[in-house]
């Protein structure tokens, strides 16, 4: 049995649910399965190609629905997780069905896909969650940014977070099919061991260094909201949290920057603020107005790369309506 799971890729969480699915799907549905990853990313235009789901299970973990017949699996926790109204009322039809309420859950209320996902194996079909405890709960910290500082998520002490710079960084295509299964038969610390894994620590901390003296340099903030474009500093990700560290009297972020397919904008709110999460702004609500989304907290729009004028003229409209509505004030 061949099966394709296709993941969030460039991101913790979306690894972490690849892993976590197979060691479930192995362990409970098909025990001499081989396992195909693929990673997906929200860009502008079409996000899915039906061309590639070709396995006997397709899966889809920690990203959009997609109404294809041949998806089998989907697991996701992002407000803006359908990208129509009809993908919406698709996945609603669905669920009238016991055969497909089965294999295709939602629920915008997990912290992280990967606890979504090892609720629903335990509860659904009795997967021991046991082995994969601190999977789990490094998946929360790191897509509910509950860091006990920004500190902690910005100077890479622990090796999760170290994990995570790899995670977001790499452009080698063969490199995160080949960490996946690691991340449910070893602990992050044995993981950054693995040659692979190893080779590649010394040049993405100092990137991350740079990225932090670049971004000191750039951003600003006013009434509650930093803002920073590195558009002309092309970089594979950076880690989000540094904003907060360079400015933590902000309550939301803007950051623009550009990579190898897209420009984005990252809109984000402070992890460490005191303003009252009912006074804070829907920011998934935001994004989607621009063909982006999210989560409340934290959303993300992407553009076309020569389409840079458009991605400034939106993040100058987010920014204002953000300083307006500034809960700090």
């Amino acid at each position: 049995m061949k099966v394709r799971v296709f993941y969030h890729d460039k991101c913790f969480d979306g690894a972490c649910s690849a892993s976590l699915f197979m060691r479930f799907h192995r362990e409970c549905i098909a025990k001499d399965a081989e396992y195909e990853f693929c990673g997906l990313v929200h860009r502008a235009g079409a996000l899915f190609n039906e061309a590639d789901f070709t396995g006997d299970d397709n899966a889809i973990v920690d990203f959009k629905y997609s109404p294809s017949p041949a998806i089998t699996w989907w697991f996701d926790h992002h407000l803006s997780a359908f990208l129509t109204t009809e993908d919406h009322r698709h996945f609603l039809d669905g669920q009238k069905d016991p055969k497909v309420r089965e294999r295709k859950f939602y629920d915008p209320d997990y912290i992280s896909c990967t606890s979504f996902l090892a609720h629903i194996a335990a509860t659904h079909f009795g997967f021991d969650t046991a082995p994969v405890k601190e999977l789990v709960r490094w998946a929360d910290i790191v897509d509910g940014a509950l860091y006990e500082s920004p500190e902690s998520a910005v100077e890479m002490a622990a090796p999760a977070m170290k994990l995570t710079m790899v995670i977001e960084s790499t452009q080698d295509p063969a490199f995160m099919p080949k960490l996946i299964p690691l991340l449910t038969e070893m602990s992050f610390a044995e993981i950054l061991e693995q040659p692979f894994v190893r080779d590649m620590l010394p040049g993405l901390l100092e990137r991350h260094r740079q990225a932090l003296t670049l971004i000191r340099e750039r951003s600003s903030c006013q009434q509650g909201t930093i803002y920073f474009d590195i558009t002309d500093h092309p970089l594979e990700g950076y880690n989000k949290f540094i904003p907060y560290y360079l400015h933590p009297e902000a309550t939301y972020s803007v950051g623009l920057s550009r990579s190898s397919f897209r420009t984005k904008i990252a809109v984000g709110s402070n992890p460490w603020t005191k303003v009252k999460p009912e006074k804070m702004v829907n920011l998934a609500a935001i994004c989607e107005r621009y063909g982006g989304g999210g989560h409340a907290r934290v959303g993300a729009i992407s553009f076309p790369r020569e389409k840079d004028d458009l991605a400034r003229e939106a993040a100058k409209e987010i920014i204002a309506e953000l300083r307006a509505n500034d809960p700090a004030r």
